[in-house]
């Protein structure tokens, strides 16, 4: 499905800045911490992002293709160049702050675990079920699996990296175990760039699940999906919000059908 969104590059344009950031986290109080690796460019006046699992990439990337031409920096052999070129060509046409469907809400400033918990709130709200349904949360984020449970939804935890979570629980590391005995799916931007995404869609239209992603990276490109393969969405775009201690923002939309 990335393939069909390819021809949103602007004649001409190319990459002005492309940058690494490689983060680990654990927040204060907190036993469990987490290391994200994130492509990100520059195209016009948006930057576009691909989560990039470890060790996938180094900072001689970023040198090969700043300055490159967009058209074919979005048929480079790298996934996550390709997503990362897109998701910036997408949001320059469109900023997610003038899409007329996207509600702005804003994080307020605070420690990195206080905005981690706002954040997932305000996500958590997206996913359309009851309490007592079961959500299959794909990437785990302890902040949302709390969020969640604050609205009494069991959560089903799942993460390729597998392990345990802030509260001890199993992290499934098989997506497709997740979705079996879920009511709704929330998963991370991270399906876009570790090549799960057509997958996890497939599954969830066979079963008629609601599908919500959360997505730092790739929000751009995921909210081309709305109405057709996922049904809500909470974009994210750089800056993130574990960069500043500032009030920072996402942009939510609902109501997709699926």
């Amino acid at each position: 499905m990335i393939a069909e969104l390819r021809g949103s590059a602007e004649p001409g344009a190319t990459v002005s800045v492309a940058f690494l950031t490689v983060q680990a986290a654990q927040h204060s109080g907190r036993r469990n911490g987490y290391v994200n690796t994130v492509l990100s460019v520059r195209v016009g006046s948006a930057v576009g992002s691909c989560a990039a699992e470890p060790g996938a990439l180094d900072d001689e990337v970023v040198r090969e293709i700043v300055g490159g031409d967009v058209a074919e920096l979005l048929e480079h052999p790298s996934r996550e160049v390709r997503v990362a070129v897109l998701d910036a060509c997408l949001a320059d046409a469109v900023p997610h702050a003038q899409h007329p469907r996207s509600r702005a809400v804003r994080i307020p400033a605070g420690t990195s675990l206080e905005k981690s918990m706002a954040r997932a709130r305000a996500v958590a709200e997206l996913v359309p079920v009851p309490a007592g349904s079961r959500v299959a949360v794909i990437g785990v984020v302890n902040s949302l699996l709390a969020a969640l449970r604050e609205r009494g939804i069991d959560c089903v935890p799942c993460d390729l990296k597998g392990g345990r979570t802030e509260l001890g629980d199993e992290i499934l590391a098989d997506h497709q175990v997740a979705i079996d005995g879920a009511d709704a799916v929330l998963a991370s931007g991270m399906v876009l760039g570790n090549g799960t995404l057509d997958d996890v869609v497939g599954r969830c239209h066979l079963r008629q699940l609601p599908l919500v992603v959360f997505a730092q990276t790739g929000s751009a490109v995921f909210r081309e999906m709305l109405g057709r393969e996922i049904t809500a969405l909470s974009a994210e775009p750089y800056p993130f919000f574990w960069l500043s201690g500032d009030d920072t923002g996402i942009h939510l939309y609902e109501g997709g059908h699926r």
